[in-house]
């Protein structure tokens, strides 16, 4: 086991059993975490001792977009006219360095849920993942969705983000506006077609759109039980936005995998959502972090309305048990902030070991990553990061990523 490595640290987070243990001894090879605390050590390995600090497994992020956003932006945060100003090569070049910035704040897997702008009919963040996964750059692994599905003027549709005039911006059934149940099944086939890991779509108004109130269904319930049907055929999941009631609940009972947002949800809709197995990626940081004061008075009193009912609605789903994953939806928070949505879980109920555990095993679930990701034990990839202090007591140390490894590559903190 000549190319061994072996972390040592005071402590590391059995999230499986919800523990922090001492200490912490952890051999990788290749690629593998091949040994947790064993009983012998390799004899030939590179040492790696990181001391007072707390080993766990990469946190994953269910809900981003690396093309939009980071550098160049006010604080990292996108430009309100990006889908005019950036071409798709410039837009690529953005999401190389947003990668980074992701990976070094200790999350090393991703789902980029969707682009949302012209880019000629190619995936940008599809080959943002390939790019990725060959090692061209550094960066989390991603689960690309390719285009976000969406109705003409639903709130994914890119030219509704500014109210652009017709004519700026056309889009293409390719590109994810569609109507009717053909034209969405085109759709998802061609997201397929082209390499998207998860399908994307959008159910219901949104906040920072002028497209319908933010509760609103936009699909019909035929459109949405098409999309799902397309995806589950090819072995895809499907995430939807939808921050309305009545679209969560036809999200549900179509056979959506996982709700975005969720903001609106009735009790009995929450309910729903655990008998049907539904996860949820709640982006709750939202209401504490984004800069709504930049935004149109309309869209200032739509978040006005909508964060106060989202902050309670999460706190109502952790105590039904709904299957909760973490997603930030950056860069509505800026790209490397993304610890703040494990803080929000927990300031909305969550215990800091479940918010972890969010962030690991459950996001792992969604993903059918739980066999090789979101745990360090044998046979698990070797994403490991670690923070000071102990984040079962105080989750914002996960603010502080000091060491970073991903596929058995250090990348932070050597």
């Amino acid at each position: 086991m000549s190319d061994a490595t072996i972390l040592r640290a005071d402590r590391w987070v059995d999230v499986t059993a919800g523990v922090v243990r001492s200490p912490a001894v952890i051999v990788v090879a290749g690629d593998q975490i091949v040994g947790v605390n064993p009983t012998e050590l390799p004899t030939t390995a590179t040492e790696v001792n990181l001391g007072d600090v707390t080993l766990l497994p990469g946190l994953m992020d269910m809900e981003l977009n690396m093309l939009i956003g980071g550098p160049g932006g006010p604080d990292g945060l996108p430009d309100p006219l990006h889908g005019v100003r950036d071409s798709p090569v410039y837009r690529t070049l953005r999401g190389v360095v947003n990668c980074r910035t992701t990976l070094e704040a200790g999350f090393t897997t991703v789902r980029n849920l969707g682009l949302m702008v012209y880019t000629a009919g190619f995936l940008l963040d599809v080959e943002l993942a390939r790019a990725v996964d060959q090692g061209w750059f550094p960066g989390p692994r991603i689960i690309a969705a390719g285009h976000a599905i969406t109705p003409t003027g639903g709130h994914l549709d890119p030219t509704m983000f500014q109210r652009l005039a017709p004519g700026i911006m056309p889009q293409s059934v390719e590109e994810g506006i569609a109507n009717g149940v053909p034209e969405v099944r085109k759709a998802v086939r061609y997201q397929v077609k082209h390499g998207a890991g998860v399908i994307k779509i959008s159910a219901s108004g949104g906040v920072m759109s002028f497209s319908t109130g933010a509760g609103a269904q936009q699909y019909s319930d035929e459109e949405l039980v098409a999309i799902a049907d397309e995806a589950h055929r090819s072995g895809l999941r499907v995430a939807a936005h939808a921050h309305g009631d009545a679209a969560i609940r036809a999200c549900v009972l179509a056979g959506v995998d996982c709700i975005e947002h969720g903001s609106l949800a009735s009790d009995d809709t929450i309910q729903l959502m655990v008998d049907h197995g539904t996860f949820l990626v709640a982006t709750s940081a939202l209401a504490d972090h984004l800069a709504i004061e930049r935004a149109a008075p309309a869209l200032q009193k739509k978040a006005a309305e909508i964060f106060p009912r989202a902050k309670q609605m999460l706190g109502k789903a952790i105590k039904a048990g709904v299957k909760i994953a973490c997603g930030s939806d950056a860069p509505a928070i800026p790209h490397g902030t993304q610890a703040n949505e494990l803080i929000a879980m927990v300031d909305r109920g969550m215990t800091p070991m479940q918010s972890l555990q969010a962030a690991t095993l459950t996001s792992a679930d969604l993903i059918e990553r739980q066999h090789d990701l979101g745990r360090l034990e044998s046979g698990y990839l070797a994403d490991i990061i670690a923070v000071p202090g102990d984040p079962s007591e105080d989750i914002t140390v996960t603010k502080d990523v000091r060491f970073v490894m991903k596929d058995g590559r250090i990348y932070k903190g050597a």
